[in-house]
């Protein structure tokens, strides 16, 4: 292979060259009428059609050329004596990478294949970096999330991933708005107070206000504001920002769902949940059956649903209810090898453990409820045993999928909870929850029983398009910036 430096420099003279015909290598329009697809199926016709080149064949003083847009490939011949001296010789300084207009009459060859019998064409816009070869490809995963343009163009099925994200989330629209009457809404990513989960923020400043803002962890607590203000069901599907750790399953911007459903509590959620993923299974896939890795999923209606306090039981050998206090918890945590840190209250503690033991073996879609209070702050408490929340995780192929619950409705129940909140906080947990006095007040005016859910949209498209990462779901996925080193 020659040195890509000299490849270029070729393009680039080439460039010039096109440039000394009287010939536009960037025109500002095309006369394209016709998609590659419609090109096809238009035998014994004329067309007009455009796309990148993406092979070149010589035969003397013929050529073939691949074609591609977005609707297909089709195959286009050049001749030397059919075409004018000018459409001649910019033909011998195209390159493969180059967007090329034809127009002409679709045959077939004496091989039988469908090709554009091209009779006048036109540069649209000249490549001067050469595509990676088909051969070598662009295998370096983090090449291919850093240049996802390229990947998108080499690697076979990454642009069928992409469609097919495009297909569910629009489904799971659909679904929410046609089917079961919710209203989309928007809501700020600048906050004021970050909150409605744990998490790290990021932070940012706003010069004019000369105020500090965060990037949204959530989009929970304007949603259940919009409750108070006599909305009964509504939803977002937008960006979530939380600074933590990366890895497959996680990356700092990513894509949630959240709806809030007034009158509703968790057990009608889970209802929910498993109803709209096997219609996006139906309407996306034709099947209820996905295969994720080596595992078949079954998507369709009823899941499995397992007590915390069972699971826990089953994996530590040790009931939940027992482990009362910080010195239990942490002597579990030793003996069955989890780390614990610092500033771990015996309930995260606890949380830690049932995460990091008790889920690997999740592999269909399941949910998981009934969770130690001291896990989620903002869920309502079990009246018949308040030491548990109305709350379910949901798990498929071992990875959690999304918390929901019935919402605190009891302003003074949530600000006790946030006070504890307060007390991890100063204990140096990063990830507590902060008191946010506008949502209280907003509380006092009453909000009905509520429950919500939080599906995390990247790790449902990962299992539904068997995809191993995140990163391979996300079509810019957050990278360190290039030639920068890890502290």
């Amino acid at each position: 292979m020659e040195p890509i430096e000299k490849l270029e420099k070729i393009r680039l003279e080439k460039l010039e060259k096109i440039k000394k015909l009287g010939l536009d290598p960037y025109p500002s329009k095309s006369d394209k009428k016709n998609t590659v697809a419609q090109s096809q199926k238009s035998l014994g016709k004329k067309v007009a059609t455009a796309g990148r080149i993406m092979a070149v064949r010589g035969h003397g003083g013929s050529s073939f050329m691949d074609l591609v847009d977005e609707s297909g490939k089709i195959q286009a011949f050049f001749s030397n004596s059919q075409l004018s001296n000018l459409n001649s010789q910019l033909i011998a300084l195209l390159d493969i990478g180059d967007f090329l207009e034809v127009e002409g009459e679709v045959k077939k060859t004496q091989a039988g294949e469908l090709t554009i019998f091209v009779e006048k064409l036109k540069i649209l816009a000249k490549s001067t970096k050469p595509l990676p070869s088909t051969w070598y490809g662009l295998k370096d995963v983090e090449q291919r999330n850093r240049k996802r343009y390229l990947d998108l163009l080499v690697n076979k099925g990454v642009k069928k991933t992409f469609e097919k994200r495009s297909k569910i989330t629009s489904t799971i629209r659909k679904f929410l708005i046609e089917v079961k009457g919710y209203i989309e809404v928007e809501e700020p990513i600048l906050q004021n107070l970050y909150g409605g989960t744990r998490a790290r923020p990021f932070k940012t400043h706003h010069n004019t206000l000369n105020t500090d803002l965060y990037l949204r962890i959530s989009n929970e607590l304007y949603l259940k504001r919009l409750i108070v203000g006599g909305f009964e069901k509504v939803f977002e599907m937008g960006h979530t920002f939380r600074n933590e750790g990366m890895d497959k399953n996680h990356n700092p911007e990513f894509t949630m769902l959240e709806t809030m459903w007034a009158y509703a509590n968790y057990e009608d959620n889970m209802d929910l949940i498993e109803e709209m993923f096997e219609y996006v299974a139906l309407k996306v896939f034709k099947t209820t059956k996905i295969k994720y890795q080596n595992h078949e999923l079954e998507f369709k209606r009823p899941w499995p649903r397992i007590k915390l306090a069972d699971l826990f039981k089953k994996h530590t050998g040790v009931a939940i209810e027992q482990i009362d206090t910080l010195e239990k918890a942490t002597k579990l945590a030793k003996k069955i090898g989890v780390e614990v840190k610092d500033f771990m209250t015996d309930g995260e503690i606890l949380l830690e453990i049932f995460e990091k033991k008790c889920t690997y073996e999740l592999i269909q879609p399941t949910f998981v409820y009934d969770y130690p209070a001291d896990f989620y702050p903002l869920a309502k408490k079990k009246a018949q045993d308040p030491r548990f929340v109305e709350s379910f995780d949901i798990y498929v192929a071992g990875m959690e999928m999304g918390t929901n619950y019935s919402e605190q409705n009891d302003p003074q129940a949530l600000r006790d909870a946030w006070i504890r909140e307060k007390e991890k906080e100063k204990a140096g947990n990063p990830e507590a929850q902060v008191i946010d006095e506008d949502f209280l007040e907003a509380l006092e005016y009453g909000m009905p029983p509520t429950s919500g859910i939080g599906p995390g949209i990247d790790r449902w498209i990962m299992v539904m398009t068997n995809s191993p990462s995140i990163s391979d779901v996300i079509l810019f996925p957050t990278l360190r910036p290039k030639g920068k080193r890890e502290k």
